[in-house]
């Protein structure tokens, strides 16, 4: 016959084995959560990298939609340009040659060879929704900023369209600069990005658009009204004015159309270009 001491110590035993049991569980209930939650992380970044390519990638390339990887290496500035001995940068424009249809001969920015790095250029966007004053930082993106005002002086942006709106939960922005309003347009030539791994996308950027591939950027840009969150892949260009903002707010709260999947289409209120111009 068992002893109160031995019933207390196999009691102690079955206690001891009983937490132990509970603490393996408990250990394989959190790496079942940490899989699940590395795995549900792994589809949120699937799932914006094709929102990124929906939106953003149509420049030259409309057929290739292969999404971008959020762990591939971002270009970088030497990518676009090479810096002078007088503080200027050579920026390379190069023909497309893609055969996309809805390419438009504009010709290539002037003395690419010698582009300024320094001050601003500002832009009077006039929309049938009001205007927007965009500040280019020639600082930032030197080869973008001379590229964006090349096309605004041979008048490439003029009566065109912003051809889609997205208004999903970290990711409000307006897609403007393709000329046949499909997404696919953009001018005769393309340039490499201007982006570091610090590139980021706060309520009032232009940033330019581009396919999945590198050195696609060509006219189209964005227009954020919220904080976007991106891959640093598209090259941050300049910034809107306030009232442009409320603007863009005002065509984001008329929703969209929806052709492109919910928060994602052509907007309800539609947005043309009337007049880009130099300011």
């Amino acid at each position: 016959m068992s002893t109160n001491k031995q019933r207390r110590q196999a009691a102690q035993r079955h206690l001891q084995r009983q937490l132990e049991r509970r603490a393996d569980q408990a250990k394989k209930r959190r790496r079942n959560l940490g899989i699940l939650l590395t795995a549900l992380a792994a589809v949120v970044v699937v799932g914006a990298a094709l929102l990124i390519t929906g939106v953003l990638g149509s420049d030259d390339e409309p057929d290739d939609q292969a999404a971008p990887s959020s762990s591939a290496p971002a270009a970088t500035s030497s990518a676009a340009r090479t810096t002078n001995p007088d503080g200027t940068v050579a920026c390379e424009y190069l023909p497309d040659e893609s055969g996309n249809p809805d390419l438009k001969d504009v010709g290539l920015p002037p003395t690419p060879e010698a582009t300024p790095t320094q001050g601003t250029a500002t832009l009077r966007m006039a929309t049938d929704q009001g205007d927007l004053t965009l500040t280019l930082d020639r600082a930032k993106a030197p080869c973008a900023a001379a590229s964006f005002v090349h096309l605004t002086d041979v008048g490439f942006y003029d009566n065109t369209p912003c051809h889609r709106l997205v208004t999903q939960e970290s990711f409000g922005l307006l897609q403007c600069g393709d000329p046949t309003g499909k997404g696919s347009g953009g001018p005769s030539y393309k340039y490499a990005e201007e982006v570091t791994p610090e590139t980021t996308y706060p309520r009032g950027t232009i940033a330019m658009a581009k396919t999945a591939a590198p050195g696609s950027t060509g006219g189209q840009f964005f227009l954020c009204f919220t904080d976007v969150t991106l891959p640093p892949q598209y090259t941050v260009v300049g910034t809107i004015d306030e009232a442009g903002l409320g603007v863009l707010e005002t065509v984001a709260a008329g929703g969209i159309q929806g052709s492109d999947g919910p928060g994602d289409g052509a907007p309800n209120i539609p947005v043309q270009i009337t007049d880009m111009a130099v300011v």
